[in-house]
């Protein structure tokens, strides 16, 4: 059929696919074999939960990769249904799936080689807070498909150095989704983010996948998903994700819980999913945690904290707690929260009557972001201006300069 010139149709490509690339000893994409069901760059079985997440990053990764097909993964749109969960016994299930499928080639995985995913993913995530998720993307998604997903294939001397490998490939596939997330590339996040979930399932890391899921959960809050956010959030509150994690990312995952129950209008637990977020952190000391959650401090808590608050319609306890968040952050090494933070703060001010304190912060927001790639800065830029479009001819010139200071950003950021 497909010699005559129609192409396989409904899981006959993807069964086609997997083949080939077992057989082959490398990982193929439905456009390496001209067997995409849709025009190029909009297949998409990130969100499929029965389709080989090997498979499904491979493919990510080759569109990512391509100009053409990532500047239409940049364009497609963010999937609420996406976000539905497989069931407890798919979760449970995982591990055994990872454990019995067929080496896709003879290379041996060494300790080496996972250490070195797990070294560049550090190095990354330092980057990406400092400088934004837009800068050093493309180069991590090309670390990710040549040097990180050809272990997934690989054979394995143990179970443990399986599960590490899985662990290690599952968190840098994580941050290249939080990457695009901050990017503002929604769907393309959503996509990375749901695979890593499933590879950490089958790495069967539960402090790991309650990372993900909070990181989902964080976009959906963002995205104006609550109902979604909420689940996602809850998924992540489980007892072998939450139950099993550090107190720091405990503490992480409960002030995101926190932020999805704002969203969804719950005040009591909102308060109550706060106050455990700060009795974890507390809790936490310098070593006991992963790599992965070093940047959760106080900073952090605060500016998630005020999150919350702001969107229960508590602007005046927002400010509070952004300003507490700005006042303990490193700056130079958290830059990009920082210029966000600071947004945030003027937002709340502005929201109480004190335009020329909020420019004043917002002003500070600017000298922040210099040097910052970033779609959430970009995000406060655009709120900047809107919140003070309707002062602008009236304002005076401390307005004006901000306005024309907002512009040269913009352009700057790109």
């Amino acid at each position: 059929m497909w010699v005559l010139g129609t192409k396989p149709s409904g899981r006959a490509p993807h069964i086609l696919r997997e083949t080939l690339s077992r057989r082959l000893g490398r990982r193929f994409s439905l456009a390496d074999l001209g067997l995409e069901e849709a025009p190029t760059g909009t297949t998409d079985t990130g969100s499929d939960w029965s389709v080989d997440p090997l498979t499904a990053l491979a493919e990510l990764g080759s569109d990512d990769l391509d100009m053409h097909r990532r500047k239409l993964l940049a364009t497609a749109a963010y999937s609420a249904a996406g976000l539905a969960l497989p069931t407890t016994s798919w979760w449970a299930a995982a591990p055994d799936a990872a454990t019995n499928r067929r080496p896709a080639s003879s290379r041996s995985v060494t300790q080496a080689d996972v250490d070195d995913v797990r070294d560049l993913t550090v190095y990354y995530s330092a980057r990406d807070q400092q400088r934004g998720g837009a800068s050093g993307r493309k180069a991590l998604a090309s670390h990710l498909l040549d040097g990180a997903v050809p272990l997934l294939g690989g054979r394995f001397r143990t179970d443990q150095l399986r599960r590490d490998t899985y662990s290690a490939v599952a968190e840098m596939t994580y941050l290249a989704g939080w990457m695009a997330f901050d990017a503002s590339e929604h769907r393309t996040a959503q996509r990375y983010l749901t695979i890593a979930a499933r590879i950490a399932a089958e790495a069967g890391d539960g402090p790991l996948g309650g990372h993900v899921l909070r990181a989902l959960a964080h976009q959906a809050v963002d995205l104006g998903h609550p109902r979604r956010a909420l689940a996602l959030a809850d998924a992540s509150m489980s007892r072998d994700r939450y139950g099993q994690a550090s107190h720091r990312e405990r503490a992480l995952l409960a002030i995101v819980h926190a932020r999805a129950l704002a969203s969804d209008g719950d005040r009591a637990g909102t308060l109550a999913a706060i106050s455990r977020a700060e009795r974890d952190l507390a809790r936490a000391d310098a070593t006991e945690a992963p790599a992965r959650v070093g940047f959760f401090q106080e900073a952090s808590l605060a500016h998630e904290t005020a999150c919350a608050l702001r969107d229960m319609g508590q602007p005046r306890d927002a400010e509070i707690h952004f300003k507490r968040s700005v006042a303990t952050r490193r700056r130079q090494q958290f830059a990009r929260t920082h210029s966000v933070t600071l947004g945030y703060l003027g937002a709340v001010q502005v929201q109480q009557g004190r335009l020329e304190e909020a420019c004043a912060t917002w002003n500070e927001a600017l000298d922040a972001m210099a040097g910052i790639q970033s779609g959430r800065a970009r995000d406060v830029i655009v709120r900047m201006q809107s919140d003070i479009s309707p002062v602008r001819q009236r304002g005076g010139r401390y307005v004006a300069e901000l306005d024309r200071r907002a512009r040269g950003m913009l352009r700057a950021i790109g």
